[in-house]
């Protein structure tokens, strides 16, 4: 699989939109689909972390450069700015068929040639067991699971060679 990372620009939003929308996408994100007001107000957050970070953000995801499979990103985590976060969203019609893991590869090797020190952390639900094993294959491992602002969480981190 041939994964290309593309930054979201103010031209993405139709694009990013629907994934957003979906009950059954945004289940264990969420747990459910958000209002096309919350969409807006998170792809203008996008688009800041986008417009201030050179090499870091939010992009698009495409397979073989030209078919829109989701979205992921990699960014500094807001506990600690030592550490990265990885987070990915894929479009149903994808689910089960490898892009988790080609998606996730492709942002850990991002992370490798930028910033080859600094640790990566995944935040999932820990309902997630698609995006748990995901994390795993790509040698993720837990490092907390209880709940935040009332939300059942499991992080799990990739350590890297300090």
């Amino acid at each position: 699989m041939n994964i290309t990372l593309v930054k979201y620009t103010s031209d993405d939003f139709d694009l990013f939109k629907p994934l957003l929308l979906d009950d059954e996408i945004m289940k264990y994100i969420t747990g459910k689909g958000w209002t096309e007001v919350q969409v807006k107000e998170k792809f203008e957050a996008i688009l800041e972390v986008n417009r201030n970070e050179d090499d870091l953000g939010y992009f698009k995801v495409f397979d073989n450069g030209n078919l829109y499979i989701g979205y992921c990103k990699l960014a500094y985590s807001s506990n600690d700015c030592n550490v990265l976060e990885i987070g990915y969203v894929i479009n149903k019609e994808f689910w089960g068929k490898g892009y988790g893991c080609a998606v996730g590869q492709a942002v850990i090797d991002t992370a490798n040639r930028l910033f080859p020190q600094l640790d990566i952390i995944g935040i999932i639900d820990p309902h997630n067991l698609a995006s748990k094993k995901i994390l795993e294959k790509l040698g993720f491992k837990t490092y907390f699971k209880g709940f935040e602002e009332g939300l059942p969480i499991e992080k799990l981190m990739l350590k890297r060679l300090h």
